[in-house]
């Protein structure tokens, strides 16, 4: 049989037909997710030394340098999603934008093949929002997110979920999926609910789409300009590898597990130290907040702990221990930050729990509401939308006309690539 159609412009698949498997012998990747040491274009470090305080402004230049904000970058797709540990997706055309601001010479079609072709997935991950990962990523972590997927969805139904056997409901449900068909999370819920009548359809489905059973949301969902519901099938399933990759650190795991990995206080962790240096390889200098706020899991410690000889530490100007790696780039608190127009949700902003090295506490409550931000000079200082052919910027402080020409030039840039007959860039005016 053929493989399903997977086409950047294809029409909603409502064929029942299962998805089949055009390896029937995978081989396994066991290697992980090649992650690019560096920026092509790198920054010079400006090295300060270990257990200095940085400022907010040398930590602004650290993540735009590794967030690849400060200079794009020619890396592709593939690994610049891997660098990244993943770009926020819940808004599925949001990444689009996120990797125009960082990658050069980027077209949609780029990220429409790593889709479609199954070398980045769309999958509940950190923080239990669905993100754009690599195929080799998702099988590495999604069994160190387990628990704190389950308590998450749990913690927001928990008076309508009480008394569920969630492995009882978990294998019914991989029952359901093993014919490989996609599905709706309705269709999902539909085909158990006679056994479980009572829980409202939505925690259902949730408890089962993003906790229980890993899931990959297929396209054409998350396909440039194209409006299509989730469908669903399991990630074993959908990349058609049983193993999870490896790393140097990690033994391998035969399958992503059917119920939670505990990890016992005493454990290094080898799965938890991997998410802390690619975290910080994207994000550091950071405390070990920050790397919680960003994954979600809350127990990392130990896995900091057994690195511990293998990072620096530096102080914040609120005297909080930041962690990095040796070799990470630190640019100069010096360098010229250029404007770059962010998506919604996006990770260099919410990466943190202490922001206050790109957004303004004032401005806090804009990220997580969705609001597209503005960079200039490294901070956010403007929203910007798009509406009858129009992107407008809307100021959070006053600009110099220096900074409206850079906005205004970075906006007709991105009014190109986002191919929506934009005729107009418009700067409002800016609070006094």
């Amino acid at each position: 049989m053929a493989p399903p159609n997977l086409n950047p412009n294809p029409v909603p698949n409502s064929n029942p037909n299962p998805v089949p498997n055009s390896n029937p012998n995978p081989v396994p990747n066991s290697n992980p997710t090649p992650v690019p040491n560096s920026n092509p274009n790198p920054v010079p470090n400006s090295n300060p030394t270990p257990g200095q305080t940085l400022t907010s402004r040398a930590l602004n230049r650290a993540t735009l340098a590794r967030q690849y904000l400060l200079d794009r970058t020619t890396t592709p797709v593939r690994e610049a999603v891997a660098h990244l540990a993943g770009l926020q997706a819940q808004e599925p055309q949001e990444p689009f934008i996120g990797l125009w601001s960082r990658l050069r010479a980027f077209t949609p079609d780029q990220l429409d093949r790593a889709l479609t072709d199954r070398h980045v997935v769309r999958t509940h991950l950190m923080r239990r929002t669905v993100h754009l990962v690599t195929d080799d990523d998702a099988l590495a972590w999604r069994a160190r997110h387990d628990n704190m997927l389950r308590q998450r969805v749990l913690a927001t139904y928990r008076r309508e979920l009480d008394g569920i056997d969630l492995d009882e409901l978990a294998a019914a449900g991989r029952a359901v999926m093993a014919d490989r068909r996609p599905r709706t999370m309705a269709e999902l819920v539909q085909a158990v609910q006679d056994r479980w009548p009572d829980p409202p359809r939505r925690a259902l489905g949730e408890l089962l789409v993003a906790a229980l059973i890993p899931m990959a949301q297929l396209p054409p969902r998350g396909l440039w300009q194209q409006k299509a519901g989730v469908r669903n099938l399991p990630l074993t399933t959908w990349l058609e590898r049983d193993t999870t990759p490896t790393t140097p650190t990690a033994p391998t795991t035969p399958t992503i597990p059917t119920t939670p990995v505990t990890v016992p206080p005493e454990a290094e962790d080898p799965a938890g130290q991997q998410l802390v240096r690619r975290y910080l390889a994207a994000y550091g200098p950071a405390a070990t907040a920050d790397i919680r706020a960003w994954s979600g899991l809350a127990g990392l410690p130990a896995a900091v702990k057994a690195m511990r000889n293998e990072l620096i530490t530096f102080r914040d100007e609120r005297g909080r221990t930041l962690l990095d790696l040796p070799d990470a780039p630190r640019p100069s608190p010096d360098t010229p930050a250029p404007v770059r127009f962010l998506p919604a949700f996006d990770n260099a902003i919410l990466g943190y729990q202490d922001r206050s090295r790109i957004i303004d506490d004032p401005h806090l409550g804009l990220s997580v509401a969705g609001q597209r931000a503005v960079l200039v000079d490294g901070r956010v200082a403007a929203t910007w939308t798009t509406h009858d052919h129009q992107l407008r910027v809307t100021p959070l402080r006053p600009f110099s006309s220096p900074e409206r020409e850079a906005i205004t030039e970075e906006a007709n840039a991105l009014a190109v690539f986002l191919d929506q007959d934009i005729t107009r860039v418009e700067i409002t005016t800016a609070p006094q």
